[in-house]
């Protein structure tokens, strides 16, 4: 998917964030009908009833009807197609929309091509109900059938098209690299490299630890809160930049190098799940210790290096040459004797190398 800065006016922007409400009410709207059901009811609604409902529910009410058709249609075939990846198992259940944190959605078919590039820098793309609204062109435009508008908690606007780009075809050499992921040490490579994923200076840092201390003093609701929950958001909207960053240069490096990339097989998601409590079957509405804590600082480092992103993208660019091994004992087993023991963590000392064997 390839992503554009949008450059909005405020006329524009205002026009923007409506479109986003009304696209966010009619997935909720769809999501809703879609929960209600039991066994003992009837099938609910699919999307041409939807539809047809969404057309009565534009005729009564203005607010809606102001909005773009195409969007607020577009929101219901995807909530469409979420169901039926669902049910197919490739795709987690629809989840519900929230106000700040999905923001955003989709354009589709002839709409898609009505881009003009203004120059070398810039280009325009006509939105429905709000009109050409400028973008920075960092890349060239892909050849996509459909593009996505979507605003950030920073409050920065983006458009993405959707798009699969080429993998990078394979050197040829025949080489071998495998990948030990960590929290110190982002990427630990076969050949002895280490690679560090940059995040928030010391001072920035400090900067996110003073705002978040004043959130907490902040009162609900209030115009300070916001202003604060802006700033924590451009803070960490600009360490997922450089994460993101880290990682395409990363994958695009590794998949150019080697014939064949091998990681550990680690189920990340179920690794940064938050902690279950753990009743005390003594004392009947206590709790015994769970270790949260010190789970959640795993849990932010593990998150902060991209382990997840990092493979998904190698997926991308090394289609078919990543392979993924057993991570139990990869860390203690040496890659060159065999021999397994739990010094070997940091080298083996018979050959004084990383042990590593997801080689």
């Amino acid at each position: 998917m390839s992503r554009y800065r949008l450059d909005p006016t405020p006329a524009q922007e205002a026009a923007l964030l409506a479109q986003c409400r009304q696209a966010r009410y009619v997935w909720n709207l769809a999501l809703e009908q879609w929960s209600m059901w039991t066994p003992d009811k009837r099938p609910t609604p699919g999307y041409v009833e939807q539809a047809r409902q969404l057309t009565e529910a534009r005729a009564a009410f203005g607010w809606l009807r102001a909005g773009s058709q195409t969007v607020q249609q577009q929101a219901l075939r995807d909530f469409d197609q979420a169901v039926k990846n669902f049910y197919a198992g490739t795709h987690r259940r629809p989840t519900w929309r929230k106000a700040g944190l999905h923001e955003g959605f989709r354009i589709v078919g002839s709409q898609a091509s009505r881009i003009v590039r203004l120059n070398r820098k810039w280009a325009k793309v006509n939105v429905p109900k709000v009109g050409w609204v400028r973008f920075r062109l960092s890349r060239a435009i892909p050849d996509a059938k459909s593009y996505r508008i979507t605003r950030d908690r920073a409050g920065r606007w983006h458009i993405a098209f959707a798009v699969i780009p080429e993998p990078i075809p394979a050197p040829g050499t025949g080489e071998v690299v495998g990948v030990d992921r960590g929290v110190t040490v982002s990427a630990a490579l076969s050949t002895g490299e280490l690679l560090l994923c940059p995040g928030l200076s010391e001072g920035e840092q400090a900067r996110l630890k003073h705002l978040q201390r004043r959130l907490a003093r902040c009162r609900p609701r209030s115009k300070r809160r916001e202003r604060v929950k802006a700033a924590i958001a451009k803070l960490q909207a600009r360490a997922g930049d450089r994460r993101k960053d880290w990682v395409e240069k990363t994958s695009t490096d590794l998949a150019r190098q080697f014939d064949v990339i091998r990681v550990e097989d680690l189920r990340v998601a179920p690794m940064t799940r938050r902690t279950k409590p753990k009743p005390d079957p003594e004392r009947p509405g206590r709790y015994l210790p769970n270790r949260r804590r010190a789970k959640a600082g795993l849990d932010r480092g593990i998150l902060a290096n991209g382990w997840g992103l990092l493979v998904q993208r190698l997926e991308h660019k090394a289609a078919g040459r990543v392979e993924k091994v057993n991570p139990a004992y990869t860390s203690q087993t040496c890659s060159v004797c065999g021999h397994c023991a739990p010094d070997n963590r940091e080298s083996c000392e018979d050959h004084g190398v990383l042990s590593r064997t997801v080689v």
